[in-house]
């Protein structure tokens, strides 16, 4: 990582001890006053204990480090790049308070009560009716996992409450990753509840002369768009109250930079993203002292959490990323992270798919099935999915109206069943794939009528419907048991299915539970989303061959809690090329392109009615893991040659795409009307270039686009792929070194709206 001034970063990650591998270091703090009802080991006073003990982590180019004070609190001392000298960070002071010159450092985590008056990460009511926390350090543990992980875990307990906090921490050396949760104990005696009202998986606060936020926001068919802002005084907010499809508009995840506005590849820059498919909240609040104070975690909108004795309330984990090198890096980081630790399979390219809902809708039977799977395998296609519509009987599947939740083979449509369909498939050379959403029901349904309380609602009104359909009761174990078993059935209709697309096409309205008693509801937005992982959990446990599709409606599902169930996500229903060069970009800068799905289909496109070019459809949808939505046979043979040609290109080169390391060149959200990304093989040996002209460019214009990723010594050799006729870089077929371009770069001819090009540079003996 390249050398920088590091900005004053202060949020809740605590240090790893720098410690031997499997070691354990306990901390114990200071003697304070504690109620009778509360059992702590002290340390005894000795002036050791006096003094601020540094706790520090360590990933390859990264320190993290708290200090444990005398008093017993927990406070944040640095994140930057690596540095030499503990005891000038131990004896750092601060002014914190405008109206006082007293030292405050930053809290590694912020309770609510004492000097706090910033929204807290911790809020409870306990039995007595107060509602402050004051907590101190009891010990710090840390223990190494393996080679390249080290989790921490930070013991804290109220001064005067049985209540005990961990704070937990796991640190990824290679990946420069970190991973935080909180887990909250009540340890009363007896009947004394306690009510968690805010509890954030993560509090960082951040000092900087300035600060900029790119977050993402959209809608159905529009999801991931960029937004970069600079924060003034006040709190900004990322949220979703939906329960479900949570992330079709806003998504989880942020960047944040200080000092100017992000770019690719220089300055210092935070990745942030929360592991949690259920109401979420990111908190961005700058205050009066000019420190930025950062909360992410499950949205406390009605969710207050009771725990009764002995309970324990464990957060989802906010995963960090740090960069001294723009968000590239960034981005990087946690793509490599991802592969290794929060994607189902990761380390394996996925396949190209045809899936069938563009291309025949509901609208289908045998024959028009085993037609699409004869052109798939002619076009050299892996994978056949069978989309909606091909299940119900009393009430059959022919539109959205009717029969989710019946989920038997429709016997009008597929008279033979879905063995016969798969073993076609898997008789042409492909695998097969279906569709199901589990989660829903129809209220024209067997299901509906026959379990009306497996329904979520609101006592005594009526149940609001979207896209035709109500939600399951995922609180309730034997919704649970059903959304299980209808995936063993559905897998089990064939012994030649192993691809499932599961699919969510509403969120919580009017929401209620039959299942949680009248005091728990309360309870709803986070239950049904541990449900959920419950549910995913005993699905990857009976069938890990299994490819799963992580769908909702699109991109309403985009998250890494859902996401490590998964081998790939649907980006969005929207699949013009030209909306997609921004989302995809978008997307990427947080999560993997391995995981993309980006198919290519019909023009006039179903969604914008747009014509995109077929090889600007095809450029866009290899840029993730390739794919098709359209009938093949709306396709003329010239098109259908293209795409064969360009669908046996992509398998050679994708594994620089799904498993490379990505470098977002030229942003489509920035001034120029261009595009440009690459991928480079982590050997260096391969790259894919991609560029595309967003708009119409004048005869006079031009750009040079300089490369990044390279080995400067090397030479490589530059193939146009994709090429619709003409050449669009006159040195096709030519080789150059990586430091020419990498300093001097590539200037491919794009003038007119919707051009593009494909190099791919291979190293030469």
């Amino acid at each position: 990582m390249k050398r920088s001034n590091c900005f004053a970063v202060f949020f809740a990650v605590v240090g790893l001890f720098a410690g031997k591998v499997g070691a354990t270091v306990t901390l114990l703090s200071p003697a304070v006053s504690l109620s009778p009802d509360v059992s702590m080991q002290a340390a005894s006073q000795s002036d050791e204990a006096s003094q601020p003990r540094l706790v520090r982590v360590q990933t390859e180019d990264v320190t993290l480090a708290l200090l444990c004070e005398p008093d017993g609190r927990l406070s944040f001392a640095y994140f930057g790049p690596t540095f030499s000298g503990d005891e000038a960070l131990i004896a750092r002071r601060y002014i914190g308070r405008p109206d006082a010159f007293e030292d405050m450092r930053p809290s590694a985590y912020l309770a609510y009560g004492g000097r706090n008056y910033l929204e807290p990460a911790l809020k409870v009511v306990h039995a007595d009716g107060s509602q402050t926390v004051e907590l101190v350090v009891e010990g710090v543990e840390t223990e190494s996992l393996d080679s390249n992980r080290e989790r921490t875990v930070v013991r804290m307990r109220d001064k005067l409450y049985p209540m005990s906090v961990e704070l937990i921490y796991t640190a990824y050396r290679a990946e420069n990753v970190i991973t935080q949760q909180v887990c909250v104990h009540n340890e009363a005696r007896g009947k004394r509840p306690i009510e968690l009202e805010n509890v954030y998986s993560a509090y960082m606060p951040v000092m900087a002369p300035s600060y900029y936020l790119t977050h993402f926001y959209g809608t159905w068919a529009h999801e991931m768009q960029l937004v970069e802002e600079r924060l003034t005084p006040g709190v900004k907010t990322i949220e979703s109250r939906k329960g479900v499809r949570t992330t079709q508009s806003e998504n989880p995840s942020f960047l944040l930079s200080t000092g100017a506005p992000a770019r690719a590849d220089e300055g210092e820059v935070i990745a942030g993203a929360l592991a949690w498919s259920g109401n979420y909240k990111l908190s961005f609040e700058l205050d009066e002292s000019g420190r930025l104070n950062v909360l992410g975690g499950v949205n406390p909108f009605g969710s207050r959490y009771r725990l009764e004795t002995g309970d324990s309330f464990t957060t989802p984990e906010m995963i960090w990323s740090y960069s001294a090198s723009g968000y590239g890096l960034a981005a990087r980081q946690l793509h490599d992270w991802t592969r290794q630790y929060a994607l189902h399979d990761g380390e394996t390219v996925n396949s190209v798919v045809l899936n069938s809902w563009e291309g025949a809708y509901f609208n289908f039977d045998e024959a028009t099935i085993c037609r699409m799977i004869d052109d798939a395998a002619s076009m050299g296609v892996e994978t056949f999915v069978l989309d909606d519509g091909w299940f119900g009987n009393n009430y059959p599947r022919n539109d959205d109206r009717a029969g989710l939740g019946d989920w038997q083979v429709n016997r009008q449509k597929l008279p033979g069943g879905i063995d016969s369909l798969a073993r076609y498939a898997v008789s042409k050379g492909l695998r097969f794939g279906i569709w199901i959403e589990p989660e829903m029901v129809n209220p024209a349904s067997d299901l509906a009528q026959a379990h009306p309380d497996w329904v979520v609602k609101s006592p005594g009104r009526e149940v609001p419907t979207m896209r035709n359909q109500w939600l399951l009761d995922l609180t309730n174990p034997e919704v649970q048991d059903f959304v299980v078993e209808t995936f063993r059935n559905t897998v089990g209709l064939s012994s030649s299915i192993s691809y499932i697309k599961w699919d969510a096409n509403r969120h919580v309205e009017s929401m209620g539970s039959e299942y949680l008693p009248e005091d728990r509801q309360s309870h709803f937005w986070i239950d049904y989303t541990r449900g959920l992982y419950s549910v995913y959990e005993r699905i990857r446990k009976e069938f890990p061959d299994i490819e799963i599709q992580l769908c909702s409606s699109g991109g309403g599902r985009l998250d890494y809690g859902a996401l490590q169930y998964h081998d790939e996500f649907w980006t969005s229903d929207d699949t013009d090329a030209y909306e997609r060069i921004k989302m995809q970009f978008a997307t990427n800068l947080i999560y993997p392109a391995e995981a993309t799905a980006a198919h290519v289909s019909i023009v006039p496109n179903h969604q914008t009615g747009d014509r995109a070019p077929l090889k600007l459809r095809f450029d866009v949808a290899m840029m993730g893991r390739l794919g098709l939505e359209l009938q093949p046979r709306h396709l003329t043979d010239e098109e259908f040659a293209f795409a064969r040609r360009a669908v046996e290109t992509y398998k050679d080169i994708r594994p620089v795409i799904q498993l490379g390391d990505l470098y977002p060149l030229r942003s489509p959200y920035e001034p120029g009307d261009w595009c440009a990304r690459m991928f480079v093989s982590k050997d260096k040996s391969r790259a894919v270039f991609f560029a595309f002209s967003l708009d119409y460019h004048d005869r006079m214009a031009s750009t040079d686009f300089k490369l990044q990723g390279l080995d400067p010594e090397r030479r490589y050799k530059v193939t146009e792929l994709n090429s619709a006729g003409s050449d669009t870089f006159w040195g096709n077929g030519q080789t150059f070194t990586g430091d020419y371009l990498m300093r001097v770069g590539v200037n491919p001819w794009l003038q007119r709206r919707g051009a593009s090009t494909v190099l791919l540079l291979e190293v030469q003996p």
